[in-house]
């Protein structure tokens, strides 16, 4: 398994920008899909986006065409670049890993999770 370490979260206002990183810990962070998840309170933690070992993207309806998931295998890390961002985006923001070639949306079949990063969102 790998460690997950996120970073860059913080408070902006609506329609501001952030960017989140998580760096992982190993040397097969390459063999791994890669996503963030977010868990708002009083809701489920919900998938947001994720990218496969071979570059493949998946993003949730609700932060297509806003967010952005990238990777960079040279030194381990995945960033979640998020623009235009709204109130209803307020959550922490967890990194996970999973060894694979697809992009499981279900938080059970992940195999290692960060900490978590906290976004807030004001109005």
């Amino acid at each position: 398994q790998v460690q997950l370490v996120e970073s860059g979260g913080g408070l902006v206002q609506a329609g501001d920008s952030l960017r989140l990183s998580c760096a992982a810990s190993g040397r097969t962070f390459s063999t791994y899909t890669m996503s963030w998840f977010r868990h708002a309170p009083g809701k489920e933690r919900e998938f947001v986006a994720g990218i496969s070992r071979g570059g493949g993207i998946t993003y949730a309806d609700s932060v297509k065409y806003r967010f952005t998931i990238s990777r960079d295998n040279a030194k381990n890390t995945v960033a979640l670049q998020m623009n235009s961002l709204k109130p209803e985006d307020t959550a922490v923001y967890y990194c996970a890993a999973v060894r694979g070639f697809y992009i499981p949306t279900m938080l059970g079949e992940y195999e290692s999770w960060g900490q978590g990063t906290q976004v807030t969102v004001s109005s």
